[in-house]
């Protein structure tokens, strides 16, 4: 279980957060004639094309370095995961297996996608929707954890 500092949530950076969001999701596309969905960012560095690495890289070093850069002008809010390494590591495999059967991930296929009008991506986003909220209502309702 995750719990969320509601007292640090402020509409105002959730509004910067989406901007910048959207602008650099704008801007990929703009610039570079790429989506910026990150299962695609990640698995073209991993998959050996070393011709466009430099983007890819620079782009998924700026999003392990924001909280960093966060860090320099505010606290980051508190997080707290109520979740073993073993329901982790399990989580992760099935979400990888999601994108992969889905062709894209949520930032594809949720900012991207959407943005443009997409079916396959109002498909593939109502999906992981779903899967989201079963997943929360067996856990906590009838599994019981």
């Amino acid at each position: 279980m995750i719990t969320i500092d509601w007292v640090s949530f402020t509409p105002l950076s959730a509004l910067l957060g989406g901007v910048m969001i959207g602008g650099a999701a704008g801007l990929l596309m703009l610039l570079n004639g790429r989506i910026a969905g990150i299962s695609g960012i990640l698995g073209g560095l991993l998959g050996g094309n070393r011709r466009d690495a430099g983007w890819r890289l620079a782009f998924l070093a700026g999003l392990l370095l924001a909280p960093w850069l966060w860090m320099l002008v505010a606290t980051l809010p508190a997080a707290v995961i109520e979740a073993d390494y073993a329901t982790l590591v399990v989580a992760g495999l099935l979400v990888g297996v999601g994108t992969r059967y889905g062709s894209g991930c949520t930032s594809g296929h949720g900012v991207c996608g959407l943005s443009r009008l997409s079916p396959r991506s109002l498909i593939a986003t109502l999906s992981f929707m779903a899967a989201g909220f079963g997943t929360v209502y067996l856990i906590r309702h009838v599994v019981g954890g």
